[in-house]
C-alpha cells in the first residue's frame, strides 16, 4: 500500500514522503496512530501542493535574508568602552552588546546567536563581524568601538 508519511517514522520515511509499505504495517500502525495517510489521488496532490507552498516560503525567506545582507553591508554599530594603554578594551565587546546596539539604533532585530564571534572583541576600532541569516547567506556588520 502507497502511504504518505504525516510524521517521521524511523527506519521508514520522513515527513512528507511517498512510500509504499506493507498492507498490514500501513493499516495497523501507521493509519491507526495517525502517523501516514494513504497515497490516493486527491492527498498526493495537496501533498504536492504542500510541498511546493514549502518551496516557496524558503524562497521568500531566502529573498528577505539578501536583502537584509545588504542592509547590514551598509550598517555600522558604533559602542563605547573603556580602554586602558594601547587600546586594549577592560573587558570585552559580546555578540549580545552587538545585537542589543543594533536593534536601539538601527531597528534592526538579530539573534545574538546569529551574530558569529570567534571569539570577544577586546581591542578600540573598527571590526567586521559575520552573520548568519539564512543556511546559505551571510551577512556582515562593521562593529566600530570607540573609547568612552
Amino acid at each position: 500500500m502507497k502511504v504518505i508519511f504525516k510524521a517521521d517514522v524511523k527506519g521508514k520515511g520522513k515527513k512528507g514522503e511517498i512510500k509504499n509499505v506493507s498492507d498490514g504495517y500501513a493499516r495497523n500502525y501507521l493509519l491507526k496512530h495517525d502517523l501516514a495517510v494513504e497515497a490516493t489521488g486527491g492527498n498526493v496532490k495537496a501533498q504536492q501542493a504542500k510541498d511546493s507552498k514549502q518551496e516557496q516560503l524558503a524562497e521568500d525567506e531566502k529573498k528577505e535574508a539578501e536583502q537584509l545582507k545588504d542592509h547590514l553591508a551598509n550598517t555600522e554599530v558604533k559602542l563605547m568602552a573603556k580602554s586602558g594603554d594601547n587600546g586594549r578594551l577592560f573587558g570585552s565587546i559580546t555578540s549580545k552588546q552587538i545585537s542589543e546596539e543594533l536593534k536601539k539604533s538601527h531597528n534592526i532585530k538579530i539573534d545574538k546567536r546569529k551574530i558569529e564571534l570567534d571569539e570577544p572583541i577586546r581591542n578600540l576600532g573598527y571590526t567586521n563581524v559575520p552573520v548568519k541569516l539564512h543556511h546559505e547567506v551571510t551577512g556582515t556588520i562593521r562593529v566600530h568601538i570607540e573609547e568612552k
